[in-house]
């Protein structure tokens, strides 16, 4: 399992004029195929007009779902550059459309690989990018006594404290690096002076 992923930090639309034909590439996270196809289909539906909705889109950590569509440009023209660039910048769980308003122009099979790999690049730039890390999901349970100075220790050592609930005793929900488990149970019990209870969870991936 991978230990952290790239992905687009906002969904975005970005436009380019490129010899008189409109280049619209809209960029959305996915989290599932689904998702991305359903995201693929509602472009298509905003621009019924267009020419030609190509997508590119990957999904899973590892990308292991990889998928390119030339929607009718000529083969390996529009969705492969657009996948390209996606692989080329590691990026994970994003779909992208590039619709395509044709301006009269022919740009030939090297122009189309430029235009919309670099339509691509250019709308990741725009929204930017973000970084998610698998933490292994984790619950400390201390009394009220010690739990003020544990949560300013935690944040201060860079611990994800998730959330905090108070009630007969106060709740810290936070995300540790998988590795770094044994590490900090350790910690937690000279800490606390053994009195405070870690209980583990699943994995997922949070944002650092």
């Amino acid at each position: 399992m991978q230990e952290q992923y790239t992905t687009i930090a906002r969904a975005g639309v970005h436009e380019t004029e490129i010899n008189r034909s409109r280049f619209l590439c809209a960029l959305a996270p996915a989290a599932t195929e689904q998702e991305a196809q359903e995201f693929v289909a509602r472009v298509r539906k905003e621009h019924p007009t267009a020419g030609h909705n190509c997508f590119a889109y990957v999904i899973g950590a590892d990308a292991s779902v990889q998928k390119a569509s030339d929607d009718g440009e000529p083969g390996g023209t529009a969705g492969v550059p657009m996948l390209q660039m996606l692989t080329r910048r590691e990026m994970r769980y994003v779909v992208a459309v590039v619709t395509r308003y044709f301006g009269g122009v022919k740009l030939g099979a090297g122009g189309l690989i430029r235009a919309y790999g670099g339509v691509v690049g250019e709308a990741l730039d725009a929204v930017g990018s973000l970084t998610r890390q698998r933490f292994r999901l984790a619950t400390v349970t201390v009394d009220h006594q010690r739990a003020g100075k544990l949560e300013n220790d935690l944040r201060a050592t860079g611990r994800a404290v998730r959330e905090v609930r108070y009630a007969e005793a106060v709740t810290i929900a936070l995300g540790l690096p998988a590795a770094e488990v044994d590490a900090f149970r350790a910690w937690l019990a000279d800490t606390t002076a053994g009195t405070a209870v870690l209980d583990l969870g699943g994995e997922a991936y949070v944002d650092t």
